[in-house]
């Protein structure tokens, strides 16, 4: 089975997917076949409004706790590098020179 390339979807587009599977009656299944998407994606953009609209698992993250906690991962790493370099050039700098 040929590997699907990666496709990005709008926040738009994947809302009214979901829309369209919880409106129309159809399945997962067929929705996604009609549209041309993974089953599995449109299972996860269908469980994540469930969860965003409060009546997903308990301690489910909601899209805009996902999105912050992205967000802050990328600082963190942002911050570590900075700490590393500052580390290294005090180092560098604090050797004795003849």
């Amino acid at each position: 089975m040929a590997k699907r390339k990666r496709r990005a979807f709008t926040k738009e587009f994947k809302a009214e997917t979901v829309r369209l599977v919880l409106d129309s009656g159809k399945s997962v299944g067929a929705v996604a076949r009609e549209l041309d998407l993974t089953e599995t994606a449109l299972r996860d953009w269908v469980r994540q409004s469930e969860v965003d609209a409060g009546r997903g698992r308990p301690g489910a993250l909601t899209t805009e706790e996902r999105e912050e906690l992205a967000r802050l991962r990328r600082e963190v790493w942002t911050l570590r590098m900075e700490r590393d370099i500052l580390k290294k050039a005090t180092a560098f700098f604090a050797r004795e020179n003849p």
